[in-house]
């Protein structure tokens, strides 16, 4: 197996295992005693109140300030970090204690891509989801580092540039984030004046079951929370979709996650999702006459929306809490004129082509802030030179003047 990690850095660099860098904490606690604590893409971060846990509260990991945490479902997402915090993680993580290492270097080291994608593949599972690198394995993987001021100097340039990085991405977001307090006003006045009906009564359910055909290929949909849309998985073979029914979704339809609506898990079928398909698990409707789905949607994006999806999720335990439509059906919501429904469809217009101009500049911004990291970490590009020739300036000059175009 050739280490992706070492294939291309410095040979002066010393060679390591990760164990020899990294000792894995075992200690064991409750979040009765430790904080709860959550493995994100965006590092180590302090459980939500509402959050569900994932396992029994009594039985978890403890993280100290400065450990490093990874979720151990190798998913090449990136899960983990050096953490600011004390306190506890799910069974599922890795918590590891740097040794010979600086911790901020580690803390890019093992988030950058080139990282993950080797982390991946000392996994072992049957299935995607299942898919899991066990300790005893990751500590196998072959490092090359260099001395400790070099790692300190590669820390401090990538603090600093993934800085900027970071505050122009957030930048752009803001632009979409500023949409939601309109959202927001548009429903407070479709309560105050418009009639309340059951959901039941304002949109119906829509069945279009995919044909039974071997050999034919869909693209399945997924959700993400926060009514931020749809994902769209690989197109799959009929025969390896697997026992789930699916149908097909048309512009216009308004689907929820089963699975996940009480996390905010909805979305309406734009252009985009035109003829791809999800699952029994996603709940499909349609405004009956009169009521638009644009405006059902804004509807359980806002916050009293959320909370009938999170109210009429139910689940004895952990995240398995799946939405109850038959309860879903029975809540009223504010119906208010078409003329206000039509000011919210045209408000959802204004933010699809938003993001449309705005998405393809920031996942230009996260490209090229994962490349940079892989290339100093695995020392590709020389820091201080690299620096003082402005070529990150230059770099982030033509991305933003491609946003600006």
């Amino acid at each position: 197996m050739n280490d992706i990690m070492t294939l291309n850095s410095p040979k002066d660099w010393k060679l390591h295992r990760l164990g020899q860098l990294f000792r894995e904490r075992k200690e064991k606690g409750s979040d009765k005693d430790f904080s709860p604590l959550s493995v994100t893409m965006r590092g180590i971060v302090p459980q939500l109140e509402s959050a569900a846990k994932s396992d029994d509260g009594d039985n978890r990991k403890v993280v100290r300030v400065g450990d490093y945490a990874i979720n151990s479902r190798s998913d090449r997402k990136g899960s983990g970090g050096i953490s600011d915090h004390e306190g506890s993680v799910s069974l599922i993580s890795i918590v590891l204690q740097p040794r010979d290492i600086d911790r901020r270097f580690s803390h890019h080291l093992l988030r950058s891509p080139a990282f993950q994608e080797e982390f991946y593949r000392w996994g072992h599972g049957i299935v995607a989801d299942l898919w899991t690198t066990r300790y005893s394995d990751m500590k196998n993987i072959r490092l090359r580092v260099p001395d400790l001021p070099t790692q300190r100097e590669i820390a401090d340039f990538l603090d600093r540039e993934t800085a900027r990085i970071d505050s122009l991405i957030e930048k752009k977001q803001q632009l979409v984030d500023m949409i939601a307090p309109r959202f927001e006003a548009l429903i407070h006045v479709a309560r105050e004046t418009g009639d309340w009906r059951r959901f039941g009564y304002s949109a119906q359910t829509t069945m279009r079951p995919i044909p039974l055909s071997s050999g034919a290929a869909y693209v399945p949909l997924g959700l993400y929370n926060r009514g931020r849309g749809f994902f769209q998985k690989p197109e799959t073979a009929y025969d390896d979709l697997g026992d789930s029914s699916f149908c097909f979704v048309r512009k216009g339809d308004l689907v929820f996650s089963g699975q996940f609506a009480w996390e905010g898990a909805v979305g309406l079928v734009s252009d985009k999702e035109h003829d791809c398909v999800v699952s029994h698990r996603y709940p499909v409707y349609t405004g009956i006459e009169g009521i638009l789905s644009e405006y059902l949607f804004a509807y359980f994006r806002s916050h009293h929306g959320q909370f009938l999806m999170d109210n009429c999720s139910r689940g004895a335990a952990g995240r398995n809490r799946p939405l109850n439509t038959r309860i879903l059906e029975k809540e009223k919501i504010p119906v208010p004129s078409i003329e206000l429904q039509k000011q919210v469809a045209t408000l959802i217009e204004f933010e699809r082509r938003l993001k449309d101009k705005t998405s393809p500049s920031i996942d230009r911004l996260k490209e090229y802030r994962s490349a940079l990291i892989t290339s100093a970490v695995t020392g590709q590009i020389d820091v201080s030179t690299y620096a003082r020739s402005g070529t990150t300036d230059r770099q982030l000059d033509a991305i933003q003047s491609e946003m600006q175009a």
